[in-house]
């Protein structure tokens, strides 16, 4: 057929998807164009046709755009050419296609462009080719490929050639293959089963439970035998995997971040998609945990993996799978991540950038399931699976999921929540700790602080380390550069660094004063009597007595039974023996004014008899072996520190 009517822009070709153009400068094997012709009447990608251009050859200019050189054919090379494709095209494609053609002047007065226009047709063509069979064809990007098990199963059934695979009969299995219990379940479960009814009615060829299903049995060709379909097998068949092999779901769990570890745990799942679903569940589960970090302000809270987030991904692994391929369905938990893997490419017709973007139109593959996952609520039916997971994930702070795809298999990875990313490096800081590899603990969790510097444990850990090395340089420094906004520093974190301040062999009055900084914002706001201990005994190393009794007074006051507390009374005595100290070392120095030197003389007695009646106060009232050993201890030095005053102010002769 001619079509010297037409009008063909070949600019606007150019720019054009190139599914729907094919440029062949050189027509080297005729057989390759009748493939390419095929494939745009198989119409894969749903985009009404093509063209084969002959004859011209497209390239880009020096800014990169497309160019095209009409090379063209001499008359004898085009009617050749145009003899051979349209005869093989009548002779050696099933059912024939008879695409149009059309001849276009090219840059060369003595040659012509040939061009071939194919529409989309309502059939699924193959072509024979030499001595191999008879193949199909079908256009993936700027490539004629063979279209092969997915792909050639989604052709056949999307030009009507087969039914969709969930629909089809299943002819290795009869109706007492199905689970009647299972049945009811299901039936109770969506709310439309009706005990005058019962569960028979509904194996048979005529009853369906929606316009969108077919009934769960078919007639089987010729024989006319009344079998269940794939889709029932798949959701009540009693030992389903007998029938379709690829109906198992793996679930591993690796301890770190690749399969390279000895140990792993594995769970093969196997039963119908309704049970494997459920045991999912179950072990997703228990990856999707919360713990409280009282260091954040603004969300304390924090889920490792969104479960809503994980069920979706579950469920469209096990609703849009492709059954007929033998890999199983398989859900891996790594240390950082969960990799869902769905056999089979996507659906033809969703892109896969929409795909990614939770932007792609609903298209299923296995319709049936999809239906009845969205009434058993598995998963989502109506295209809103991907966008769910997207939201989820960013709704609780996780990073966004990552799709992988080709034509064998789709994987969703879910990567855990940042504050979870880094435990394995939190632990190996303290495994070097319990070790005492001291400088490479310091390495570790600096470099965990430059990534994180809000990180609650690892700030303890920074503490520990340089208290364990008795070097609170890099403690001032960080102090000064990352760590000015001391009041999102939780109780615990401001503690341990005062503590590291004061454990250098010899403490600057600077790392004193920033200690005491750091103690006064830890007093602040409401305390319980536990977390009072440990600030009194900070401000009792960092020399902060004052301030100690003070808090203590302050709290007393709020809270009588502590008057009560062995604890209280042993914590006062001590600050009041450090107190006490600081007067003798006043007294004790000899540039000291006589009137100040006496006033410190009488100031040491007051704190020492006050020090005195609250330990001996403790330890009435202590039941604590330790507290009541520590108490002792103090008593003694106390009682060395009033006779050393006695000696130095005996009255000299």
């Amino acid at each position: 057929m001619c079509a010297a009517d037409l009008s063909i822009d070949l600019e606007q070709l150019a720019i054009r998807e190139s599914e729907q153009i094919e440029w062949k400068e050189n027509v080297a094997d005729v057989d390759d164009v009748v493939q390419t012709l095929s494939a745009f009447a198989n119409d894969l990608a749903n985009l009404g046709g093509g063209y084969v251009i002959c004859g011209a050859q497209e390239v880009k200019d020096e800014h990169d755009f497309p160019k095209l050189v009409r090379v063209g054919l001499t008359s004898s090379r085009l009617k050749e050419v145009e003899g051979q494709v349209l005869q093989r095209c009548r002779d050696r494609v099933s059912p024939p296609i008879s695409p149009l053609v059309h001849e276009m002047p090219s840059d060369d007065p003595s040659t012509r462009l040939l061009i071939f226009i194919q529409p989309s047709t309502g059939y699924a063509h193959s072509v024979r080719s030499g001595n191999d069979g008879a193949k199909h064809w079908v256009r993936m990007g700027r490539e004629t490929r063979e279209a092969r098990n997915g792909t050639l199963r989604e052709l056949l059934v999307r030009k009507g050639a087969q039914e969709p695979w969930d629909r089809r009969v299943c002819s290795a299995a009869t109706v007492n293959d199905l689970d009647l219990l299972a049945i009811r379940d299901a039936l109770q479960r969506m709310r439309v089963f009706s005990a005058d009814r019962g569960v028979e009615a509904y194996l048979s060829d005529d009853v369906q439970l929606s316009a969108m299903v077919p009934p769960l049995c078919g007639r089987e060709p010729m024989t006319n035998i009344l079998r269940p379909r794939n889709f029932a097998i798949l959701l009540f068949g009693r030992e389903p995997q007998r029938f379709i092999p690829g109906m198992i779901s793996l679930f591993s769990i690796y301890p770190g971040r690749d399969r390279s570890d000895v140990q792993a745990e594995r769970h093969e799942l196997a039963g119908t998609i309704i049970e494997q679903s459920r045991r999912l569940n179950e072990l997703l589960d228990v990856q999707s945990f919360i713990t409280f970090d009282k260091n954040d302000k603004v969300n304390p809270n924090s889920v490792k993996y969104p479960r809503r987030a994980l069920y979706e991904a579950m469920g469209n692994a096990l609703a849009h799978r492709d059954y007929g391929e033998s890999d199983p369905t398989r859900v891996t938990v790594f240390e950082d991540r969960i990799e869902v893997l769905s056999p089979g490419g996507l659906p033809l017709g969703v892109g896969l950038e929409k795909f990614r973007h939770g932007e792609a139109a609903p298209r299923w593959r296995n319709q049936t399931l999809a239906w009845f996952f969205n009434r058993l609520q598995i998963a989502q039916a109506e295209g809103q699976g991907i966008p769910t997971i997207l939201r989820t994930m960013r709704e609780e702070g996780c990073p966004p999921p990552v799709f992988d795809v080709d034509e064998a298999r789709v994987i969703c990875v879910l990567p855990a929540h940042p504050r979870y990313a880094m435990m394995r490096e939190i632990r190996s800081v303290e495994q070097d700790l319990a070790i005492g590899d001291w400088e490479e603990a310091q390495r570790s969790v600096t470099k965990i602080l430059e990534r994180d510097p809000g990180n609650a444990r690892a700030l303890q850990l920074f503490a520990e380390v340089l208290t364990s090395l008795r070097d609170p340089a890099p403690l001032v420094k960080w102090l000064k550069t990352d760590g000015n906004e001391w009041e999102h520093l939780s109780r615990d974190v401001l503690l341990q660094f005062s503590e590291a301040l004061v454990s250098g062999k010899d403490t600057s009055d600077e790392y004193r004063a920033i200690a005491h900084r750091l103690l006064s914002r830890a007093a602040s706001g409401r305390l319980e009597e536990r977390e009072l201990r440990r600030v009194i005994v900070a401000m009792i190393r960092s020399r902060d007595h004052r301030n100690a009794i003070q808090l203590l007074d302050g709290y007393a006051k709020e809270h009588n039974e502590v008057h009560y507390s062995a604890s209280f009374h042993q914590l006062r005595g001590d600050a009041l023996i450090g107190m006490a100290n600081k007067c003798l070392a006043t007294a004790r120095r000899s540039k000291t004014p006589h009137a100040t030197r006496e006033r410190a003389w009488d100031q040491f007695e007051q704190y020492a008899r006050e020090a005195k009646d609250h330990l001996l106060k403790a330890l009435t009232m202590s039941p604590d072996a330790n507290l009541i050993s520590t108490i002792e201890l103090n008593m003694s030095y106390l009682e060395e520190q009033k006779d050393k005053a006695r000696r130095f102010r005996r009255p000299r002769r």
